[in-house]
C-alpha cells in the first residue's frame, strides 16, 4: 500500500556501510536499516571472471551487488522476513582498466596521476530483493566523467584527507574530491554509489510503489 500520510509500509535494508548511499536515501525520504555486508569483493570478482573471462564492468558490479545483498538477506531474522534488501557496488572504468577502491595512499596517488586530465566511466550495480516473495531484480547504471588536470600537490593534499582510499575509483563528487571532477554525464547518484531513479524502477518491477519505502514527512538531513 502506498504512503497515504501514515508510516512506511515496506522497510528497506541497505546492505552497505557507505555514508554517501545512506545520505542519498535519507534525502529522498527513505530511512533504511543499515546492515553492511562482509563479502570478500576480490573473491567474488575472481570467481566471476573465472566464470566469464570477458566479464563487462556492468556485469561485475551486478555480481558484486548481488553477492552483498544475498549475504545480508541470509542473515535476516524473523522480524525482517518481509523487508526489502538493497545492495550496490561501484567500479571505475578507465581505458582498459577497471578499478575499485584504492585501499592505500600510494595506489590512490598513482591512480590520480594516471587519470588526471582524462575521462572515465563510473558503473554502479543495484540489486533489490523482496524477502517476502523471494523475487529479486537488478540494474547497472553508468555515468561518464572528466577529471581536472590536477597538480601533484593537489593530489597529495587530497590523498592526505583519506577520502579517496575507500571509495570506488579513488574520488567523490559529494566530498573533498568534487572540485577535481569537471564533468559528469549521466546521473550523479550513479557516481555517488546509488541511482535513485534506478531504485524506483527496481521497486516498480517488484510491484512496490516508491511511497511504500519513502516518507516525505521524514526530516531531510542538511
Amino acid at each position: 500500500m502506498p504512503w497515504l500520510g501514515g508510516a512506511v509500509t515496506r522497510p528497506l535494508v541497505l546492505a552497505s556501510a557507505s555514508p554517501a548511499r545512506l545520505q542519498l536515501l535519507r534525502r529522498s525520504g527513505v530511512e533504511p536499516v543499515v546492515r553492511p555486508s562482509s563479502v570478500d569483493e576480490r573473491q567474488v570478482e575472481r570467481r566471476a571472471r573465472e566464470t566469464d573471462p570477458d566479464l563487462t564492468p556492468e556485469a561485475l558490479v551486478g555480481a558484486l551487488a548481488r553477492a552483498k545483498g544475498e549475504a545480508v538477506a541470509s542473515s535476516l531474522d524473523g522480524r525482517e522476513a518481509a523487508d526489502l534488501v538493497l545492495a550496490c557496488d561501484s567500479v571505475l572504468e578507465v581505458g582498459a582498466e577497471v578499478v575499485g577502491k584504492p585501499g592505500s595512499a600510494d595506489l590512490a596517488t598513482t591512480r590520480w596521476q594516471s587519470m588526471r586530465g582524462g575521462s572515465g566511466v563510473l558503473h554502479t550495480g543495484h540489486w533489490l530483493l523482496d524477502a517476502e516473495t523471494g523475487r529479486s531484480v537488478s540494474e547497472a547504471t553508468s555515468s561518464r566523467l572528466r577529471f581536472a588536470d590536477v597538480s601533484d600537490d593537489e593530489i597529495d593534499a587530497y590523498v592526505a584527507t583519506g577520502e579517496p582510499l575507500h571509495v570506488a575509483g579513488g574520488f567523490t563528487i559529494d566530498g573533498f574530491g568534487a572540485p577535481f571532477v569537471e564533468v559528469v554525464e549521466g546521473d550523479p547518484g550513479t557516481v555517488i554509489g546509488l541511482c535513485l531513479p534506478a531504485l524506483r524502477r527496481l521497486l516498480l518491477a517488484l510491484d512496490v510503489p516508491w511511497w511504500s519505502v519513502a516518507d516525505p514527512s521524514s526530516p531531510t538531513p542538511g
